[in-house]
Order: structure tokens, then sequence, then C-alpha cells
């Protein structure tokens, strides 16, 4: 899917724990020590308490298909057609991604469908977070 011109995230202090996961194939999301909401984007404090306190864990990498529009001009990056994506992750948030590893069609993606997350490096400081169809 992606080209050598695809833009690349800029990891922060706040986000390099999720990039530096990426790299290992890991998917790391924050969770509040307070009152044990699990978040994402990464940020240094919890979205519903405001607490500090947070911690960083290795999610499972498995979602469902949440919500997706399927993009048919081209952009720098990208070889249309293909979905731009919102998935739910078990562990509760969802997040923005790309749906790869199958037909980019209306009859291939399926709301509620089972995703597993896949990995895509950029370059040595950035890998990116996909989802594709999950096995079995």
């Amino acid at each position: 899917m992606a080209e050598s011109t695809r833009a690349r995230p800029k990891p922060t202090p706040e986000t390099q724990h999720f990039w530096d996961g990426t790299q290992l194939g890991e998917l790391r999301l924050q969770r509040c020590d307070a009152c044990a909401n699990v978040y994402f984007p990464p940020r240094p404090f919890c979205p519903s308490c405001a607490s500090r306190k947070v911690s960083v864990f290795r999610a499972s990498g498995k979602a469902r298909l949440y919500s997706y529009v399927i993009h048919h001009r081209p952009v720098p990056g990208f070889t249309p057609p293909y979905a731009i994506a919102v998935v739910e992750l078990d562990e509760g948030p969802r997040m923005m991604t790309n749906i790869v590893d199958c037909a980019q069609t209306p009859e291939a993606l399926q709301l509620d469908m089972k995703l597993e997350v896949a990995f895509e490096k950029l370059d040595d400081k950035v890998t990116l977070p996909l989802f594709r169809p999950a096995k079995g």
C-alpha cells in the first residue's frame, strides 16, 4: 500500500513509548492507575480523570472494524483504492488506521469484522500499526 512518499508521523516525548513499541512489533496503550481507563492516542494524563499516574502496557493487537471509508483518489504514498478506517481495539479505545491484506471493497470490509494488527516499517524510526482480517 505505502510508497516512499508517504508522510511520516513525528514521535514526541509523549508518544515515543508508542513508536518504540511498534518498532518491536507491539501495540502499546496506556491505562490510568487511578481510574483504570484505557486510552488512545498517547498522552501524559488520563483523558477521563486527568490523573498523571498512567502506565503503558502491551495491547492484544485484536480489534473490530468500527467504521471506514474507501478512498479512490491518488494521494502521495497510497495506491487507491484504500480503506481509511476506525477500529475498536479489544481493550476499548478506537484508533484510525488502514486495513490491509484484503480487497478494498464494501463486500470485503464488513463492519464488526475481526482484525489483528500488522506492522509496516516505513524507515528506521517509524513503523506503522495497520490492521488486517484476523486469521482463524
